[in-house]
């Protein structure tokens, strides 16, 4: 038995597998980053849903619920604090089934998590309904997707090469 067992393993599924790759999760994700996590909360480790799932659901570290009035907002903590490596963060996005349901959304989406930041990850999460909504302790209240980044470096120039498109935006292509 492989004694390599990350708390959280987080899919990049934008890489290529060697041959005779072995990993002992290579089945179900086809390549794993180890992240390390701490978990204050009383609530299971993010985890992917299904085995095509891109985010993992956070979920509510609450001492007691929060009722939020319509678009009112708070800063819901989660417990976790993760330590990604450099060239990656994590995105926090709204779950598609709290937006349609309940009116529930982040604000700041995607939130970014950097991979130097240590503190304790919160989600901004605001009630456009009509009605006041409640969050529970453990309720899954966003996603996160863990994403690779590149840094770059500005090359200032006096103009950019011309396109088709040029300057039009916002709309600019057409209705369909």
């Amino acid at each position: 038995m492989n004694a390599w067992k990350p708390k959280l393993s987080i899919r990049l599924s934008s890489l290529l597998l060697p041959p005779n790759f072995d990993h002992p999760n290579h089945k179900t994700h086809p390549l794993t980053l180890p992240i390390r996590i701490i978990n204050r909360s009383d609530n299971p480790l993010p985890a992917y849903e299904t085995a095509g799932s891109a985010g993992l659901d956070l979920r509510a570290n609450l001492a007691a619920p929060v009722t939020l009035p319509p678009l009112g907002r708070a800063l819901i903590p989660t417990g976790l604090f993760i330590e990604l490596p450099q060239g990656y963060e994590a995105q926090v996005r709204p779950r598609s089934g709290l937006a349609l349901k309940r009116g529930l959304t982040m604000l700041n989406t995607p939130g970014t998590i950097d991979s130097d930041y240590r503190g304790e990850i919160g989600c901004i999460v605001v009630n456009l309904s009509a009605e006041a909504q409640t969050i529970e302790h453990g309720e899954r209240i966003a996603q996160m997707v863990i994403a690779r980044y590149e840094t770059i470096q500005w090359q200032e120039v006096d103009e950019l090469t011309a396109t088709d498109r040029g300057a039009g935006g916002f709309g600019s292509t057409g209705k369909s």
